[in-house]
């Protein structure tokens, strides 16, 4: 398992979730979907957006919220909301973390919220709009743990080791 972990709960949308696995690939950030899902993990719209990256991915998949909760309760987790009252970038990471993302259409559970005012972040955006995409902000929330990490494990100077001029 990465340092970095991207979790879903109940995800409704594939291509959203091929999108995030393409991200964790990417960044080595390990996946871990709870559910009940949209779909099926077979799904064609859910290939399609992870492209050929499903076999470098870290992926565990949990039957409930509370298994997940469950299973990783000595975690330290952060909770992405539209509620939240911190930006994400408030935040200092630790070695080891969780990045919890709810479904598309309702957000992360009202209670579990509650529970964890303290890990409990967002995005800043524009008044009036619900929210981002939730691929996107995946995608942010991942490269802001890096960000402060320097990048570590990623190529430094982001040119393919074998391009050549």
């Amino acid at each position: 398992m990465s340092n970095i972990n991207i979790a879903l709960i109940e995800p409704e949308i594939p291509q959203n979730t091929g999108n995030i696995a393409r991200t964790c690939a990417a960044t080595g950030a390990s996946l871990h979907l709870v559910k009940p899902m949209g779909f099926e993990v077979d799904d064609r719209k859910l290939k399609r957006a992870g492209l050929d990256y499903w076999h470098e991915l870290d992926i565990t998949y949990y039957e409930s919220l509370d298994e997940f909760l469950r299973i990783n309760a000595d975690e330290e987790m952060y909770f992405f909301s539209t509620k939240a009252p911190r930006a994400y970038t408030e935040m200092e990471y630790p070695e080891r973390v969780f990045l919890v993302f709810g479904k598309e259409t309702k957000g992360l559970p009202e209670e579990l919220l509650k529970q964890n005012p303290e890990r409990c972040v967002r995005i800043p955006m524009r008044d009036k709009l619900r929210s981002l995409n939730l691929s996107n902000s995946a995608a942010i929330a991942v490269y802001e743990v890096l960000r402060q990490k320097n990048f570590d494990g990623l190529r430094e100077d982001g040119v393919p080791t074998t391009f050549e001029w």
